[in-house]
């Protein structure tokens, strides 16, 4: 069974985007993976497929409506739907590297795109919605950090890379930022490739990835260190 990604957006025409290029679409269009969009407005129930609402409290910006959500999302993930179903949020818990490849060694995920000035609080409590962040900043819409999501879970399935061991010495993974990268020409601008790199020796090759792999870390994300602690 595929990894299948339903994707609930004001935006359908956003996708598959960068999804669709690469490796990443390679792999959706072998059947390594799924996509379906569907759009939000769909479901509204009014002429104008009007989805929000103004505040309730007042305030500035609209709110998407339970309601129609909740159409949605019953739609493209019934009662018994074993995969996660993921508002894409600011203020909801930082996406990492273990949460991705969780998700990929699972079903699939129902991945809703928020707008305006959020979604009511209600359909996120009634329909089980995971908040997920892709950093401390705000985007227009969640489409962008689902992309973000997806191409970082995708990516994980066996086959889209192609070989298994690809993502193993990647950044987070071990808990650490990974090693710098070299390849030829042997000298750039002056500059040469460390020589351990080019000696043969695959165990100190190894222990150099590790040592520049911690010192990178302690340097650029000391906080990493102090969570594997």
């Amino acid at each position: 069974m595929s990894f299948a990604a339903d994707i609930i957006t004001l935006f359908p025409d956003l996708f598959p985007g960068p999804l669709g290029a690469s490796v990443i679409g390679r792999g959706l269009s072998d059947g390594l993976w799924s996509l379906r969009v569907t759009p939000l407005r769909d479901f509204a129930t009014d002429r104008h497929k009007t989805v929000d609402d103004t505040p309730s409290g007042g305030g500035a910006g609209m709110v998407l409506r339970p309601d129609i959500l909740a159409k949605a999302i019953d739609a493209v993930s019934p009662y018994g739907d074993p995969r996660p179903r993921l508002l894409m949020s600011p203020r909801g818990k930082p996406l990492t590297q273990a949460r991705v490849r969780a998700l990929a060694d699972g079903p699939g995920a129902v991945i809703i795109c928020g707008r305006f000035e959020g979604v009511d609080q209600r359909v996120i409590e009634a329909r089980g919605l995971e908040e997920v962040s892709i950093g401390d900043y705000v985007l227009a819409g969640g489409e962008v950090a689902a992309m973000v999501l997806l191409e970082a879970v995708t990516r994980l399935i066996p086959g889209v890379l192609g070989a298994a061991d690809s993502t193993a010495e990647e950044s987070f993974e071990g808990g650490l930022l990974e090693y710098p990268h070299y390849t030829r020409p042997q000298v750039f601008e002056g500059r040469d490739i460390p020589a351990v790199l080019t000696s043969g020796d695959h165990g100190k090759v190894a222990q150099w990835r590790r040592a520049e792999a911690e010192a990178l870390t302690r340097k650029r994300r000391p906080d990493l260190l102090v969570r594997k602690d």
